[in-house]
Parts: structure tokens; C-alpha cells; sequence
């Protein structure tokens, strides 16, 4: 099976060694996504809403790559620091996925790898093999 990996750019991925997605087959994998704003830094901290937009943008970006869209999505897992704010986040999510609703799990974590990150988001999806 070949696998294709598709990188953001994100200072982590080469310190850590992860990509942003993986495409095994028709399985895509994106990994933990958070609100890197374009060009570096976070996006809109303190704004939960804003945060988790812009972790499906990166999201859907990395799907564009393996040739997949977020109507493939069948998973996602929002890691938040405040689950008080799931309303927030739940907007963003089903504005992005509209029609197509993937399963999904809300997680509250203490903190993530920056301090202003409010949400990191996961995701997976399945389409035909190539």
C-alpha cells in the first residue's frame, strides 16, 4: 500500500516528526490541528469560535492535498481547554460540515502546546482508492 503525507508547515511537525495528513488507501488521518495563524503564531486567541474555524480551514487544506473534502470526513475529535465553551466550538463545526456530519468527540485537556491554543481538532476520512 503507498502512502501519501502531506505537511503544513507548522514548526512542530519537523521537531516532533509527524505529518499533517496521511493517506493510506481510501483512509485519510489528519492529525492534531491547531490554530496556527498564516504566517505563524495563533489565530484569534481568546476566541474559541474563530480558533476552531481556523483548524478546519488547515483541515480541509491538508484533505484538498489526498484528494479528499470535508463531505469524506467521517471523525472528528475536538481536544478543548474549556468544554464550558462546547457551544462555541459545535457552531464552527457544523457550519463546516453542514450536510455531512461526521461522528465527533469533545475532549477537555488542561492545556495545549501553546497557551493561547483554545482547541486542537482531528480528523478522518474515507474515499474511494485512487
Amino acid at each position: 500500500m503507498e502512502f501519501q503525507r502531506v505537511y503544513s508547515g507548522a514548526p512542530w511537525e519537523g521537531r516532533i516528526g509527524y505529518c499533517r495528513a496521511l493517506r493510506a488507501g481510501g483512509h485519510i488521518f489528519v492529525t492534531g490541528t491547531a490554530p496556527v495563524a498564516p504566517g505563524g503564531g495563533v489565530e484569534a486567541p481568546g476566541d474559541a469560535y474563530h480558533q476552531a474555524k481556523r483548524c478546519f480551514k488547515i483541515i480541509e487544506e491538508a484533505l484538498a492535498q489526498l484528494g479528499a473534502s470535508r463531505a469524506d470526513v467521517t471523525r472528528t475529535r475536538m481536544f478543548v481547554t474549556d468544554i464550558s465553551r462546547w457551544e462555541e466550538y459545535g457552531r464552527a463545526h457544523a457550519e463546516t460540515f453542514g450536510a455531512h456530519p461526521p461522528t465527533t468527540t469533545f475532549v477537555e485537556v488542561s492545556r495545549l502546546i501553546h497557551p493561547d491554543m483554545l482547541i486542537e481538532i482531528e480528523a478522518d476520512a474515507i474515499v474511494p482508492d485512487a
